[in-house]
């Protein structure tokens, strides 16, 4: 009996072990398989007791105790990543595992938009907020208070009260891709950011302001003159080095897109009477540049205005011919007959 009595203790000790090893096998198994994914965010410090709770709760897991103990026996969890997570039932432990160690979290929505090189504030907050990307006033408001923006490159923008907006010029022209919730400050920032890195990517910027005796917010208006006046690229400097010679001979600059800077829409041809709008901005009736830039200018149109093409020109005329060039003169009895010439090329 006693051989029969151990006999029978070590096969209940064998179902027993069997019986416990089937029940954590069973717990390990991989619930019914779902199409309908289960959406979950683990937050920052959670351990990985609390994930393998959290697991069991939404229904991707049968047990956490199983699951922690799956974690000890393969040393996992420790690298486990923070995010909003999207799994369908029916998961198995390494596909857990896997994701949770790549932080294959859910794409957030994006939004994507593009700011056109050369509009204005006021055109920036017109489509922006056709498109639902920001509130319009707020846009407009903000354009007024650089100091709501965490941007080194533009603490010493002027706060002038001739600026009709003070951060006209300092929005960078891109296409852009923000989360969708994105608010209208956040919105404004990145396009600041964006502006910083592109102006720091210019070599010997400093330099050259410097030996131009120029401050960026002068460099940025000139830019932005040329930006509304070119349209064919080659041109861009050729047009800045007109603007630096009609300013060098003490001549109003003379630019139509200064007083189109001025219209709540702009015209296809400006009249007489336009040129006479009484504003700093109108470079009919003033010396010099206006007090800021009428535009956001392309990284071209900046450096077109840093390195301008030399030359002797200090007039130019849009041609007529649909080619979008200029016709350019030294005199302005050339500049007349290049006018003549234009008008004769309809």
């Amino acid at each position: 009996m006693k051989g029969k009595g151990w006999l029978i203790l070590l096969l209940v000790i064998v179902i027993a072990a069997g019986g416990a090893g089937a029940y954590a096998w069973n717990m390990m198994r991989p619930l019914e398989a779902s199409t309908e994914p289960i959406v979950f965010e683990i937050k920052s410090g959670t351990g990985t007791s609390k994930i393998a709770e959290q697991l069991q709760q939404e229904g991707l897991i049968r047990s956490g105790l199983a699951f922690k103990g799956y974690l000890k026996w393969k040393k996992q969890g420790s690298n486990f990543m923070a995010g909003t997570y999207s799994m369908n039932p029916g998961v198995s432990y390494e596909e857990i595992v896997n994701k949770l160690n790549n932080g294959e979290v859910v794409p957030e929505e994006m939004v994507k938009f593009t700011i056109p090189e050369g509009y204005t504030v006021l055109q920036m907050a017109d489509k922006l907020s056709e498109e639902g990307i920001v509130d319009r006033e707020e846009f407009i408001k903000l354009a007024n208070d650089p100091s709501a923006f965490d941007v080194e490159i533009i603490k010493d923008v002027p706060v002038d009260e001739e600026l009709r907006y003070v951060l006209e010029g300092y929005l960078f022209p891109e296409t852009y891709e923000l989360k969708k919730d994105s608010s209208t400050h956040d919105v404004m920032q990145r396009m600041l950011e964006e502006f910083q890195t592109r102006v720091n990517s210019i070599p010997d910027l400093e330099k050259e302001l410097q030996e131009k005796n120029l401050s960026l917010h002068e460099l940025l208006t000139i830019a932005s003159l040329v930006e509304r006046e070119v349209v064919v690229d080659a041109e861009r400097p050729l047009v800045a080095g007109v603007i630096y010679n009609r300013i060098h001979q003490d001549m109003k600059l003379e630019i139509d897109a200064t007083v189109q800077y001025l219209l709540d829409k702009p015209k296809a041809r400006l009249l007489f009477k336009d040129l006479k709008v009484e504003s700093p901005y109108n470079t009919y009736l003033n010396k010099g540049l206006p007090p800021g830039p009428i535009a956001s200018p392309s990284l071209p149109s900046i450096q077109a205005a840093l390195q301008p093409e030399a030359s002797e020109y200090l007039f130019y005329v849009t041609k007529k011919d649909g080619s979008s060039g200029h016709l350019f003169a030294k005199t302005y009895k050339e500049h007349q007959q290049n006018i003549a010439k234009s008008k004769a090329a309809q």
